[in-house]
């Protein structure tokens, strides 16, 4: 009973999400009712209380300033005009019969310095769109190429990437943002030419069959936000907070905090921690504080209202880390139940590889989520220490153990009820039957592509 009351309480979690039913309302309870199907009713509240809330509660002291700080970030790069200077001139050098090509690396850039995906999405679509109805593309391949670019090899693949999917292995593994940085590499350059590569194949062959860009007579494109800046900067303002934020972190990586005399971590004020399980995110939140400084100072005199942006960005990373963080008290909840043992001996008896078993776990949690973050937090929090072992024990480097979950997390997480492919057709104005298909074929199959060849290099050379 206890193993079928986690079957039907994932199940339900995974509808009910799709059906549009918040996260911070279905966690608590499908956590509880995993717990009643299985014979628990006399500590329901005790397990609502004390473990769902502490792990919620637990997230959030690890995590909440990497969403508030990246959400302020990616505020403070749209409304400067930042990041809209920065996609026109990729589209300007790239040439508009690259319109792909420009689009990914116009997403890439801006989620690889650490701007949310969903201010990508609102700054790219309308040139993209623009880019696409004058060059005759079809406009059901514009979702796609913004997908590739903001949710994939930038997400979980290359090193040092301020994606909140790339710092979550650190408390876990003890390792920083540029864990296995040759086989990330290689993973993301798989997603992003093989993307490319299918996008140009597809749109081709549309165009070449007489398909157009399509009527869409109820397409509008957003004015400028209210508290944007009238003229965009110039490329290298534009450019120079990314450029901070990739550089800072990998500074305070490699040279600052490894020099640093960090001994009174020991003490139980500071947790009884050690500098390597904190460093790597010290590191990004430095790097951010940085940037976001700079961008307000590099404006001052553009901003028509910078308090407004800096109240909207950080309430704008309320409701995404809650969710996260409930999807985690989800997750210690049904690692608590006794029937949970079976699920993990069978997870773990996937593979005497533990790269392997991370792998299957963390896309599997990730699908069923449909968060990478989520499915990740959850995995990892119940199964990380054990990954950990097996893979002290095999001498398996914890480096390659962080980048097979960040990989792993960008799979099965963008099935057809993740939250950032509703979000993006949303604002593309298409439905899943028109543009889902190549969104899947970007951010799902190749991802696993790529997962597959790091899971066999790792597997035959170790971490690099």
């Amino acid at each position: 009973m206890g193993v079928l009351g986690i079957l039907i309480s994932l199940g339900l979690l995974m509808y009910l999400a799709y059906r549009g039913i918040n996260v911070l309302i279905l966690a608590p309870i499908m956590a509880l009712l995993a717990v009643l199907i299985g014979g628990g009713v006399d500590v329901l509240l005790p397990t609502y209380t004390q473990v769902f809330m502490q792990a919620l509660g637990n997230y959030l002291l690890k995590f909440f300033p990497l969403f508030m700080l990246g959400a302020i970030f990616g505020k403070l790069m749209a409304d400067s005009g930042s990041a809209k200077t920065i996609a026109h001139w990729i589209v300007t050098k790239v040439g508009k019969n690259h319109a792909i090509l420009a689009i990914v690396l116009s997403c890439g850039i801006l989620t690889y310095g650490g701007v949310s995906l969903f201010v990508v999405a609102f700054a790219v679509y309308p040139i993209g769109a623009a880019l696409f109805r004058e060059i005759g593309t079809p406009k059901r391949f514009i979702p796609g190429a913004i997908a590739l670019g903001s949710f994939t090899f930038t997400m979980t693949a290359f090193p040092g990437t301020p994606a909140i999917q790339n710092a979550i292995p650190i408390p876990f593994f003890g390792t920083n943002t540029f864990a296995a940085p040759g086989l990330g590499t290689i993973a993301g350059l798989i997603m992003m030419i093989g993307g490319v590569l299918w996008l140009n194949i597809r749109a081709k062959r549309a165009m070449s069959a007489g398909e157009g860009y399509g009527d869409h007579p109820h397409e509008t494109f957003a004015a400028d936000a209210e508290n944007e800046t009238v003229e965009g900067p110039s490329i290298l303002l534009a450019l120079l907070p990314i450029l901070l934020v990739i550089g800072l972190n990998a500074a305070f990586t490699y040279l600052v905090f490894p020099n640093i005399d960090a001994s009174y971590l020991a003490e139980a004020k500071y947790g009884s921690t050690k500098l390597s399980a904190v460093a790597g995110l010290w590191s990004i939140i430095v790097a951010l504080v940085i940037a976001i400084v700079f961008i307000i100072v590099a404006h001052w005199q553009r901003w028509k209202n910078v308090i407004q942006s800096l109240n909207e960005g950080t309430m704008g990373s309320l409701l995404p880390v809650f969710n996260t963080a409930s999807e985690v008290g989800y997750g210690n909840v049904i690692a608590s139940l006794p029937a949970f043992l079976v699920v993990k001996n069978a997870v773990l008896g996937i593979s005497q590889n533990p790269l392997v078993s991370e792998a299957v776990a963390v896309n599997i949690l990730a699908g069923i989520t449909g968060s990478a973050s989520g499915g990740m937090s959850i995995a990892l929090s119940t199964l990380g220490a054990k990954y950990l072992e097996l893979a002290n024990a095999t001498g398996i480097s914890p480096e390659l153990l962080h980048r097979v979950a960040t990989l792993s997390s960008g799979g099965l997480d963008a099935l057809p009820h993740n939250g950032a492919v509703i979000t993006l057709l949303g604002i593309c104005r298409l439905t899943h039957k028109q543009s889902y298909f190549d969104i899947f074929i970007v951010a799902v199959a190749i991802p696993l592509i790529a997962l597959a060849v790091v899971l066999t290099l790792g597997t035959m050379f170790g971490n690099f």
